[in-house]
């Protein structure tokens, strides 16, 4: 008797029918997409532009995932944040140039498909896009034999759209201008490899009392500032990143609505904020950042302080404590902090903007 049309497959290590299942479970999760003119069964998304209420149309991608922050949720068991990380990675890089997120794709590879993982991953994908940006497809693939079957990566695809004369770029910023840092909700995304070499290098337990670790590294003052909800260490490391674009779209229509100009943004990801802040401003200017004017997180200065970082070397490695940041004109500095703090998003004023020659090749420095 011959094989089924399947069995061959599932000896190589692809269980296809547990694809079949986590589909079956990811659109229940998504639901139904009005914006898909070609319906959800299809081989792409076919998307609309016609009522974005835009003069002069333009889109704006980006492309990003959660790097080795995936191995601390496999090695806790825990997948409902890590699409929010995915999430966030992507629609605040499209959001720093001033456009719309409106539509997002994931793919995930995986070592072996397990339909109730997949389905909390993209859970928390749905969840972070919330109405604003939707999730308009994806792709789940199974590595059996290259990764081991609980091993997984993520990346996303952000789509947005903006008016051409609205577009931000950088080259709206002028010396002297404001950077508004915001609130990061923690370590975010990046600087995951070092947090791992750390763990194993101090054996650090994933279920270790967060606030233990942090009085006996930083002092009992830094317990008080831990966030509800991290009661381990591996609380604080999964803790996702907050998502600022659908503040910041707001925030952008209030000043636009004021006549206030707005400079620049820049989202904090890998290379921390001399890596990131520069990229806000246009290549004659540079800034220059006080550290004193913002807290850090606990879990970014203990990660820090067992990594053994001086400060400097932290704010290159992490966030620093500030997840993005938009460089205003000066009268509008109080606004924009007034704005994002009625939102429960910690905002401070926490540079300037330069002349390059004064900071040097870097454009960045600290005072």
């Amino acid at each position: 008797m011959s094989a089924g049309p399947r069995e061959a497959y599932a000896r190589a290590g692809v269980d296809v029918e547990a694809g079949d299942r986590a589909v079956d479970l990811i659109r229940r999760r998504v639901g139904r997409t009005a914006d898909l003119l070609g319906g959800q069964h299809g081989f792409a998304a076919a998307l609309a532009l016609g009522d974005e209420g835009l003069r002069d149309p333009i889109i704006v991608t980006s492309t990003d995932g959660v790097g080795t922050k995936t191995e601390v949720a496999r090695r806790m068991g825990r997948y409902d944040t890590i699409g929010q990380d995915l999430v966030a990675m992507c629609v605040d890089d499209v959001v720093c140039h001033g456009a719309r997120p409106r539509w997002f794709l994931d793919y995930i590879a995986i070592g072996r498909v397990d339909p109730d993982r997949v389905s909390a991953i993209v859970g928390g994908i749905v969840a972070a896009c919330g109405a604003a940006c939707q999730v308009v497809g994806g792709e789940t693939a199974e590595h059996p034999g290259l990764m081991e079957p609980d091993a997984f990566d993520l990346a996303g695809f952000c789509i947005g759209v903006a008016d051409r004369d609205e577009l931000i770029d950088g080259s709206g910023a002028v010396a002297g201008d404001a950077i508004i840092g915001m609130a990061a909700s923690g370590l975010h995304a990046n600087g995951y490899s070092l947090v791992r070499a750390v763990l194993e290098e101090q054996r650090l337990d994933l279920g270790a009392a967060l606030p233990d670790l942090v009085e006996r590294h930083l002092g009992h003052v830094a317990v008080a500032r831990i966030p509800d909800g991290q009661r381990t260490l591996g609380d604080a490391l999964l803790e996702p990143t907050r998502v600022y674009a659908w503040e910041i779209e707001a925030l952008l229509s209030t000043l636009r609505g004021l006549g206030m100009r707005i400079g620049g943004l820049a989202h904090i990801t890998g290379g921390g904020l001399p890596g990131n802040l520069p990229r806000a401003v246009g290549e004659h200017l540079g800034v220059t950042v006080d550290p004193s004017t913002w807290p850090v997180p606990p879990i970014v200065a203990l990660m820090s302080r067992l990594a053994g970082l001086s400060d400097a070397e932290s704010r290159a490695t992490f966030n620093g404590g500030i997840g993005m940041a938009i460089v205003v004109e000066p009268a509008a500095a109080d606004v924009t902090t007034a704005f994002l703090a009625e939102r429960g998003l910690g905002a401070w004023r926490m540079g300037t903007v330069v002349d390059a020659a004064a900071v040097g090749p870097t454009r960045y420095a600290e005072r």
